[in-house]
């Protein structure tokens, strides 16, 4: 009788190299501030996903010359990242909650940067958007887990803090985009906006691989919803796609509408397949909560208060005859107020102030900023203290923010909320960016008063909702979970 060969052992080293989550050296796993080690790889990530964000604009013009090509089809090397990113969020916070977060945060970073190097060789635009896309999956699997990384590794106390400090690196990354983006593309060429991210990445990679934990507490999935994917990117896509035809795209009216129809209709037809499937993509029992609910609908308004002005300043202030260096240092303001308050702002507030407060007074003081955009002319000198109070708003509002979701949320689903969490930063930095575009096209005025005001008033509505969301979420003693809600979702696979 013939007996079965079992795999043989170099299969199964192989197997466990590249399935499961290795261990962190004894010497690192030990040190009392060996959770600011795996902060700091996490920021590697938040830092070049918004590096990369801001500073693939400077490549249009070089990329336009180099393909022959229109403006209309350079900006799908920002739009296909962009729907990407946002359509996967989710499902990859998903994933690691089932496989573990490391193990898809290092694949995300493994990705990422194989893909930055192809793009940085890419022989055409086609695949050059075509690489994008493999980027932003990539990115997608790094930032779904950078905040549930942070939240998990972070001693719980210390979680504003450690959430902060990944709010500054994104803040950061943001800031530096356009001044490295000039550089690059005016000395080495646009094929390095791309390289660049390679030599970051191989250092990030061996870093995650010594100083992130493992995953902890995991939830175990038997399937997969491709229904559910299926019907989010949809509704994602079209949302970003019918936002940014309204912006200005040569796209009819009634593209227009049919795009937000389908984005309705995916958009309800997601919600019932959550409702119904064995093995939801998203279990809906988690935005039940308070804390998640509102915390959400503040999170998107405060990305758009932040990405907003990046486009209404320029185009003001160049319109006027400031040059573009001007520009951006004048924008500058705003991301290093972002990140003056997210680092420090937990040794400056009392430790005792609540999220819920903290969140409040952030929003009143961005809510207040954007005001001032009305009232005040829109001058260098007046915009830079304004875009610095926006700035220190928005960096006391977004720590506390993260933490009432993420604290709500168990540490079993901790990937699929920071997949939610940064579902909606991507959702409001697109809207900061096309709604402001939106305001500017239909004013005619090519960035006069007209349009500016009208900018400026969708950035107070804005910052009203984040008020408005900070003010209903729950107070101290309901910040620790969202009760039954959140005990549904623990529960395992339904069926």
């Amino acid at each position: 009788m013939a007996t079965r060969m079992s795999p043989r052992p170099s299969r199964r080293r192989w197997s466990a190299v590249l399935t499961a989550e290795r261990a962190r050296p004894e010497g690192i796993r030990s040190r009392p501030n060996a959770w600011w080690l795996a902060l700091g790889t996490v920021c590697f990530g938040a830092f070049m996903g918004q590096l990369d964000a801001s500073i693939v604009t400077l490549t249009y013009g070089s990329l336009r010359t180099e393909f022959h090509t229109s403006l209309a089809a350079v900006e799908w090397v920002s739009l296909a990242y962009l729907i990407t990113l946002v359509a996967l969020l989710i499902p990859a916070g998903r994933l690691a909650d089932a496989h573990g977060r490391k193990l898809l945060y290092l694949y995300g970073f493994a990705v990422f940067t194989v893909a930055s190097a192809a793009c940085g060789l890419a022989p055409s635009l086609g695949a050059l958007v075509g690489f994008r896309m493999v980027q932003a999956a990539g990115a997608a699997l790094m930032q779904a887990n950078s905040v549930a990384l942070v939240t998990t590794s972070a001693p719980r106390e210390r979680m504003r803090t450690a959430l902060g400090v990944q709010a500054a690196a994104q803040a950061l990354g943001l800031a530096l985009g356009p001044t490295v983006g000039g550089v690059l593309v005016s000395t080495l060429g646009w094929r390095w906006v791309f390289g660049v991210n390679v030599p970051v990445g191989l250092i990030a990679l061996v870093a995650g691989h010594y100083l992130v934990p493992r995953t902890r507490a995991r939830t175990r999935v038997a399937g997969f919803d491709w229904q559910g994917l299926s019907l989010l990117a949809v509704a994602t896509t079209s949302v970003l796609l019918g936002v940014s035809a309204a912006s200005g795209l040569p796209v009819p009216g009634w593209g227009v509408t049919v795009l937000f129809a389908v984005a309705a209709v995916a958009g309800w037809g997601f919600v019932r397949r959550q409702r119904r499937a064995a093995t939801p993509l998203l279990d809906l029992a988690l935005l039940r909560g308070r804390a998640v609910a509102f915390g959400l609908v503040g999170a998107l308004s405060g990305y758009l208060v932040l990405f907003g002005p990046l486009v209404l300043v320029p185009v003001v202030l160049m319109a006027r005859g400031t040059s573009a260096l001007m520009a951006g240092t004048v924008l500058t303001a705003l991301p290093a107020g972002f990140a003056l308050a997210a680092t420090g702002g937990d040794r400056l507030l009392p430790r005792s102030l609540a999220d819920r407060s903290r969140c409040l007074a952030g929003a009143g003081v961005f809510a207040l900023a954007t005001a001032a955009l009305l009232a005040v002319p829109l001058t260098i000198a007046w915009l830079v203290p304004v875009l610095a109070l926006a700035g220190l708003g928005l960096g006391t509002f977004t720590p506390a923010n993260n933490t009432m979701i993420m604290r709500a949320i168990p540490d079993r689903a901790s990937g699929t909320g920071g997949g939610l969490v940064n579902m909606t930063r991507g959702l409001g930095t697109a809207l900061g960016v096309a709604l402001v575009t939106l305001a500017l096209h239909l004013a005619g005025d090519g960035g006069g008063q007209a349009g500016a005001r009208w900018a400026s008033a969708i950035l107070v509505a804005a910052s009203a909702v984040a008020v408005a969301s900070a003010w209903l979420s729950p107070g101290r003693g309901a910040e620790g979970g969202t009760g039954d809600a959140v005990t549904r979702y623990v529960r395992g696979p339904r069926g």
